[in-house]
């Protein structure tokens, strides 16, 4: 039998409650608003008539679908106004004693069937339902902010919630326009399950001052194109909160990756806890703004990269596969005069072919001309040995990612180049001070982490080694901003920034799929419409190649020792199987061969 929602109560008139309330009204639902604070109602209602003023003047919806709307929202500041209502949604701050005050009260208001939602993120729903009357009609369901934008909605069941309350909400979620995914009681669920073990790894690479907190958030905006960095979204969502939910995961995984950073306790204590108080990992220019103010943490042009650079006319690339090819492209349209050398000239050539095809691409797409195109392959010279370097000014490596032959081809750097050429290493993950140590002049040695494509990508990561002289390293990040990239500094430790962040996140949601906790295509959604990323972590992993990943996750797992970052045995059976993403036709998912 449906059970009808047409009366819906929405307790909790903050941001995201009346985004819920704005959903629901454009829906055609009667939305009774609760908040315990009657001002709170005002600016609902207040917002509500200036964001639906917003969609007509779009042409979203119309004056009159506007007006109707509107007449649909009716705000109360006593929760016996939830009297009529066949689904209550509680967005009340996140605590149980809030949470459970509330549905202690609701149970004396509401009908026996009327169905009770949390909003929460954190919090065992198991627990909220176990101490209400009728544990059978509580469940979660959580919006993502904003709500009106946001596709994904959590619908979370505890192992009391009846099935027909499930199919309820589930069919009202997608009624919305929203993208429901049902998932099981456990804190963070799956997209801030995820989400936070990330962004709390990033609190502590910055607690820890290895990259400042622009580099981090640039790092991750630029290398996996995410809407916003980590420190910059822990702001946005309160680092109060954040606390809240990652002391709640913690405590149901012992995992170290969820114990709060530190540093998340000693920002909540002092009252910084983000965007609302104005002012957390960043400042802001008034409590609730968005606008970042300069402060004592502002960098200052220059000083991360001390010390004058090295003048550079001509660039090395050793290597003739994507990579090598990308990288020499990017120095050949930047002007550089460019030596493209590869394992014998018949695969330099087919590298310089392969730029070609790269150009001539661009220039169908109108974002190149012709002429351009031919004076960006006349600076490329094809060579079929490294002996071809002996006037370069910088050389830059993109061979296999293998540390003995990494190792190997920079002795011979060692011997053919030039003293005071810049020797680069595109690694992601190996060390580069182990790289440096195979020359005689590791000051000259820095690792240069382009990612692919890198004729698109806008990152490098700019590596320097305990070793590593102030001018090399200020010649690469010059040379960065020559090619148009943008560098981030970084240490010489597994991952870097990029990877250390994200392959952590990326075997967590393989081990959320060994639980059986949720399926690979409801995790990959949940991502994509709940966190913003392009791609779900499955997708990903196969786009990179299960084996490139499981190489990157066995690095960090040695560098670290954190039971936390060990590979996950699912992981490891796939590589084992041949089964190694898009290249082999099979990976977490299977594809059609070309």
């Amino acid at each position: 039998m449906d059970i009808p929602l047409s009366t819906i109560a929405v307790v909790g008139l903050g941001t995201m409650g009346t985004g819920i309330a704005e959903v629901l009204v454009l829906a055609g639902r009667e939305v009774v608003g609760i908040d315990v604070s009657e001002a709170a109602g005002h600016q609902a209602a207040a917002s509500l008539a200036a964001s639906t003023a917003r969609a007509v003047a779009r042409g979203r919806i119309t004056e009159r679908e506007r007006a109707d709307a509107l007449a649909r929202f009716r705000a109360f500041h006593d929760l016996g106004a939830a009297a009529g209502a066949e689904l209550v949604i509680e967005v009340v701050p996140e605590t149980y004693e809030i949470k459970q005050q509330v549905f202690r009260e609701l149970d004396a208001v509401v009908s026996p069937t009327a169905i009770l939602a949390t909003g929460t993120n954190a919090l065992s729903v198991t627990r909220l339902a176990a101490e209400s009357r009728h544990p059978e009609r509580v469940l979660g369901l959580h919006f993502f902010n904003p709500a009106p934008a946001m596709k994904l909605v959590e619908v979370v069941s505890s192992v009391l919630t009846a099935p027909l309350a499930v199919e309820a909400v589930t069919a009202l979620a997608r009624e919305l326009g929203k993208e429901p995914v049902a998932v099981g009681d456990r804190p963070g669920f799956v997209a801030d399950g995820l989400l936070f073990g990330y962004l709390n790894q990033a609190a502590a690479m910055y607690e820890a001052h290895y990259a400042s907190r622009e580099d981090i958030d640039a790092a991750m905006r630029l290398g996996c194109g995410l809407p916003m960095g980590p420190l910059a979204l822990l702001d946005l969502i309160g680092i109060d909160t954040a606390r809240t939910v990652l002391e709640a995961m913690y405590t149901a995984s012992h995992d170290r990756l969820h114990a709060p950073a530190p540093i998340l306790g000693q920002l909540s204590e002092a009252g910084l806890t983000g965007r609302k108080a104005g002012r957390g990992f960043y400042t802001y220019a008034a409590p609730g703004g968005q606008d970042v103010v300069p402060d004592a943490l502002t960098p200052v042009a220059g000083v991360a990269a001390a010390g004058t650079g090295r003048p550079v006319s001509s660039v090395g690339v050793a290597g003739s596969g994507t990579m090598a090819s990308g990288i020499a492209e990017v120095f050949a349209k930047a002007g550089f005069a460019v030596v493209l050398a590869a394992r014998g000239q018949e695969k330099a050539d087919l590298a310089k072919g392969r730029i070609a095809k790269s150009l001539e691409r661009s220039v169908s797409r109108g974002r190149l001309t012709a002429g351009a195109r031919d004076e960006t392959l006349a600076r490329i010279t094809p060579a079929g040995s490294l002996d071809a370097f002996a006037e370069v000014d910088l050389a830059v490596e993109a061979v296999a990612e293998d540390l003995e032959v990494k190792r190997q081809l920079f002795a011979a750097l060692d011997k053919v180049c030039r003293p005071g050429a810049v020797l680069a290493t595109t690694t992601s993950s190996l060390p580069v001070i182990a790289v440096a140590r195979a020359t005689s002049r590791p000051q000259d040695v820095v690792g240069m982490h382009f990612f692919n494509p890198a004729p698109a990508m806008k990152l490098v990561e700019v590596v320097r080694t305990v070793l590593t002289s102030d001018d090399a390293h200020a010649t690469v990040r010059a040379l960065c901003a020559a090619v148009r990239k943008h560098p981030v500094d970084c240490g010489d430790r597994a991952g870097f920034i990029v990877n250390a962040l994200l392959f952590p996140y990326l075997n967590n949601a393989v081990k959320m799929v060994e639980e059986h906790y949720a399926s690979l295509d409801d995790i990959d959604a949940a991502m994509k419409l709940g966190g913003g990323y392009p791609m779900g972590p499955f997708e990903l992993l196969d786009v990179v190649g299960l084996d490139v990943s499981l190489a990157i996750e066995k690095v960090l797992h040695r560098e670290f020792r954190d039971p936390g970052l060990a590979p996950a045995p699912l992981l490891e059976h796939l590589v084992a199987a041949g089964c190694l993403g898009r290249k082999t036709g099979r990976g977490f998912r299977e594809y059609a061969r070309r």
